[in-house]
């Protein structure tokens, strides 16, 4: 707990920033979060909610690369912090700790990608295939 930093957040208040190069992996202590993104034309659009037990900054840890999404609290929220540089260390100096950080990592990545993998089934039921759109214009063209 000596690598880690314990972080309080109010309502609204942003806990990372879409675009900023920051190396922290945050676990949700206490609370809820919303995730967003900014699309081309300035507006954000909301993702999804994280809350008691989720953990977001996965990216950041792993790679060197700008945060992907905006965190927001939504209310008071406790948050644990950690930079890349300690968790390494943890997974160096105290191995069983350091798997159960991955461990926690690796279940919220696939949670996510379970997430985004029903959603994406969603709207591909919604789009036309091929023949949808060829009964379509035989239709308008009365060549049915």
């Amino acid at each position: 707990m000596s690598l880690c930093e314990i972080a309080e957040y109010d309502p609204e208040e942003p806990i990372v920033r879409e675009g900023e190069l920051d190396q922290h992996f945050f676990g949700i202590m206490e609370g809820t979060v919303a995730v967003s993104v900014r699309q081309d034309n300035g507006r954000d659009v909301f993702m999804c909610s994280l809350g008691a037990g989720d953990v977001f900054g996965e990216a950041g840890f792993f790679l060197n690369i700008k945060r992907t999404a905006t965190v927001t609290s939504q209310g008071k929220t406790v948050t644990i912090r950690m930079k890349r540089t300690d968790i390494t260390a943890i997974l160096c100096d105290h191995p069983i700790a350091g798997n159960k950080i991955l461990l926690v990592t690796i279940y919220g990545l696939l949670r996510k990608l379970k997430a985004t993998n029903h959603e994406l089934a969603y709207e591909r039921r919604a789009d036309l295939d091929q023949d949808d759109v060829d009964s379509m214009v035989n239709g308008l063209l009365g060549t049915d």
